[in-house]
């Protein structure tokens, strides 16, 4: 039997860079993960590495379900713009321009 199984990575611990609230999107090296609890600046937490989640997104965009979403870590959303942002999944529904979240397949 093996026995170098770790875990099954559906969650990442991270070392918080500022305060996160639960359910706020966090980038962990390139990796878009979904904070499951409040998170104080310095202090471990635990992300969501895969799965569907609700996150905000860039309300002028009209997001094609399917669609490429990247993480916009300056504004904390997620936009259809590829340029500066980082990949982080696809849009598991339809979010026109207007709405303010969308829901994502996370990257796994």
């Amino acid at each position: 039997m093996a026995t170098n199984h770790v875990q099954p990575g559906e969650v990442i611990t991270f070392t918080a860079g500022a305060d996160i609230a639960a359910g706020a999107g966090v980038l962990v090296g390139v990796r878009l993960a979904v904070a499951l609890v409040a998170v104080a600046n310095g202090a471990s937490g635990s992300g969501a590495v895969s799965g569907v989640w609700s996150l905000p997104k860039l309300s002028t965009d009209n997001v094609a379900q399917g669609a490429l979403l990247y993480w916009d870590n300056t504004n904390k959303r997620l936009t259809t713009t590829a340029s500066g942002n980082t990949l982080a999944g696809y849009a598991f529904e339809a979010a026109g321009s207007g709405v303010a979240s969308v829901a994502i397949k996370l990257n796994a």
